[in-house]
């Protein structure tokens, strides 16, 4: 462990010199300490110049899980010096693109004021990660759900989703007037690997049923949708907060306006656990505390 600890110092300082002096030691000491990790696990962790210090793709994944065990262990002492737990150490999230850039955001520039001992690493990514192999504490998805009995799953809010077309898609296809008539348009779907989003709408007597409309072009990205549909190519189901802008200036239009249609549901997903880091569990409060209405 030792050994694990001075090679860390090692990589966050960039020198032998100074990641040694950080943990008390000379800089042969340090660099025999992490000889002897390499000599131990028969791999190299770090590529050596005279001027510079890399990892390499083994060191780097043991420098990632050393953080983790060392925030885990920091997390630890917090939940005992002090009954809610003191957040600090590494969040790491996978949020998609658009939703994080404009909602999630702002909420982490709170976030990071409120706590100065935590940092966050963000993927803005409309791909569903493994949170587990990708090495996440937590994600949001927008609609999409899991069934992944390692994982929990919770709503922290839900917003308004409309259909809506270019008005150079509606003069050229027609405006639908029913339900039955998206069956005759080009729907832009989102898909992302196995996973591919359902349109639902209450029918005349308020039984909930999915559209039956055609898909030639599907995207992972809700803002690709939104962008296909500005562009023609069809018609886009998407929530209020990527198209209220368009839908006031005039370059996307409400399509079948008075269907009841679904709710699209931010879920947040963290592997399941005894005892969840006080990081993990702080952001998600704010989340509901900010979006929950």
């Amino acid at each position: 462990m030792n050994d694990i600890l001075v090679f860390m110092a090692v990589v966050d300082a960039g020198s032998f010199v100074a990641g040694g002096r950080s943990m008390g030691l000379t800089r042969s000491a340090a660099g025999k300490a992490v000889g002897r990790l390499e000599g131990r696990l028969g791999i190299r962790l770090l590529n050596r110049t005279t001027r510079s210090l890399a990892l390499t793709d083994e060191g780097r994944v043991l420098y990632d899980r050393g953080q983790q065990i060392l925030s885990a262990i920091d997390d630890a002492e917090a939940s005992v010096a002090s009954p809610a737990g003191t957040p600090r150490g590494v969040l790491r999230m996978t949020v998609p693109d658009a939703f994080g850039r404009l909602i999630v955001l702002p909420l982490l520039a709170k976030f990071l004021r409120t706590w100065p001992d935590i940092q966050v690493e963000v993927s803005f990514s409309d791909r569903v990660a493994d949170l587990l192999e990708d090495g996440f504490d937590l994600a949001v998805r927008i609609g999409l759900n899991s069934t992944d009995n390692r994982l929990v799953s919770r709503v922290i809010a839900k917003y308004k989703a409309i259909l809506c077309a270019s008005p150079a898609y509606l003069a050229a296809r027609g405006r639908p007037e029913c339900l039955d008539d998206l069956a005759a348009h080009d729907c832009l779907y989102f898909s992302s690997g196995s996973r591919r989003q359902a349109w639902r709408f209450r029918d005349a007597d308020g039984v909930w049923v999915r559209a039956q409309g055609r898909s030639r072009l599907r995207l992972d990205s809700g803002e690709a949708i939104r962008d296909a549909a500005l562009a023609g190519l069809g018609i886009g189901f998407l929530p209020d907060f990527l198209v209220a802008g368009h839908l006031a200036a005039g370059s996307l239009c409400p399509v079948l306006p008075d269907l009841e249609m679904d709710e699209v549901s931010i879920v947040t997903l963290y592997p399941t656990k005894r005892f969840l880091e006080p990081r993990v569990r702080r952001f998600i409060d704010l989340m509901v505390a900010e979006l929950g209405g």
